[in-house]
């Protein structure tokens, strides 16, 4: 018996100034605000109990703001006490996550809003399937370092019907 597909709930990012991120996501990527930036601390509410759970005793407090995609994904963006950027912003090799993607129609018009607000593009824009689909993704780095990827089109409608193959 194959399990049913879940849904996708949120993705947790880490960024070194959490009022410049939500700013960023919101304004640029145009995510809802659900919670704007609050701090957790280490003692006995629910919060500092599961963070304990996490990041062991010690871990001393963090910020943290909860957003929102059109789609209802949430994208929780911590700020640590004493954060620091990775030696490499794609460590592609390594064990764990290493980007995620966000869909918009307009690819080209999205990366320049990410470059104008202090982000980078990795890549030219790119198509999947030149002449045939104006299927089109192209990979981009937040203000802060972390590398994400656009896409124009669903991924399940990218990736259907054999593509690569």
């Amino acid at each position: 018996m194959n399990p049913t597909p879940r849904t996708f709930s949120h993705i947790g990012l880490s960024v070194p100034d959490l009022d410049a991120a939500v700013k960023f996501y919101s304004e640029v990527l145009g995510f809802y605000i659900v919670m704007p930036p609050s701090q957790a601390v280490e003692d006995d509410s629910a919060i500092g109990i599961m963070c304990t759970d996490v990041f062991g005793s010690g871990w001393g407090s963090l910020r943290i703001a909860r957003l929102s995609t059109a789609d209802g994904i949430g994208i929780e963006i911590f700020e640590f006490p004493g954060n620091y950027a990775p030696e490499q912003r794609l460590e592609h090799k390594r064990h764990g996550t290493f980007h995620f993607a966000v869909q918009d129609p307009d690819v080209e018009g999205l990366t320049a809003r990410i470059v104008a607000a202090g982000g980078r593009q990795r890549m030219p824009v790119r198509e999947y399937f030149p002449g045939e689909k104006p299927y089109r993704m192209v990979y981009v780095e937040d203000p802060f370092g972390i590398v994400f990827e656009l896409y124009s089109h669903s991924y399940e409608l990218t990736y259907s019907a054999g593509a690569y193959v």
